[in-house]
């Protein structure tokens, strides 16, 4: 079964230098039928004008990595990291015991388009960590690469949560099956593009909740980008 929420159906936050959608309640939109879905807490969907950013902020006992789509992302923080993050790199930031950081638009001339995905934590009071790793666009393309996994699987990413995130590339006639372990649910969001998920048509923004389906098909892609989560059976995020 899936559950679509289409992109126009998200949150919107406008400040100007920042253009904000948000697949689930975050900030000042609360909607209480999105409030996350099993252990997948934010999506949000940020295009940031050049030369701008977030300043110093605080987090705490949150798994939050980012994802750039165009551009070039500074990123900053309380413990030591610095680095600029592009299209192919995936940044994974364990919060843990507290962090603060910072991030900008690494360009004076052009915008930067990323998502910014928060996962809730199966611990807490872990000690902070960064990684960072490019995910090139050959090992995407026609299938779902793991980039995030509790056991870094395949050498992606290691998350403090039993949640396993992949992302993929299609056009054309690819097609890709993803097979659920039984009980599993599953989110997919469509970071730009267009593809058919089980038969349904999504489009750049959209996303859907899949529950009681065993395998996930992606076909008729037309310059796709996915994130598939695969997560646990439960509703709504907790720690």
């Amino acid at each position: 079964m899936l559950e679509i929420r289409r992109a126009y159906e998200r949150g919107h936050a406008n400040f100007g230098w920042l253009d904000s959608w948000h697949t689930f309640s975050f900030g000042r939109y609360f909607d209480p039928q999105q409030a996350g879905f099993s252990d997948l807490l934010v999506i949000n969907d940020d295009t940031v004008q050049p030369g701008q950013g977030f300043g110093t902020h605080p987090h705490r006992d949150m798994e939050i990595f980012t994802y750039v789509l165009e551009g070039a992302l500074e990123h900053k923080d309380s413990m030591g990291t610095g680095s600029v993050i592009r299209p192919g790199d995936v940044q994974m930031m364990s919060a843990g015991t507290g962090i603060t950081h910072s991030e900008f638009n690494h360009s004076n001339s052009e915008l930067v388009h990323f998502l910014q995905i928060w996962i809730v934590p199966d611990r807490e009071g872990v000690t902070p960590r960064y990684q960072q790793k490019n995910f090139p666009a050959a090992e995407k393309r026609g299938h779902l690469r793991m980039i995030i996994s509790p056991d870094e699987y395949d050498n992606s990413l290691s998350v403090y949560q039993d949640v396993r995130v992949s992302a993929g590339l299609f056009d054309g006639e690819e097609r890709h099956e993803k097979r659920l372990a039984p009980g599993r649910y599953a989110y997919v969001h469509v970071a730009r593009g267009e593809i058919s998920v089980n038969g349904s048509r999504l489009a750049a923004g959209d996303g859907a909740r899949i529950r009681k389906e065993e395998v996930i098909t992606f076909e008729q892609g037309k310059e796709a980008e996915v994130l598939l989560f695969d997560l646990r059976a439960n509703e709504v995020p907790s720690l």
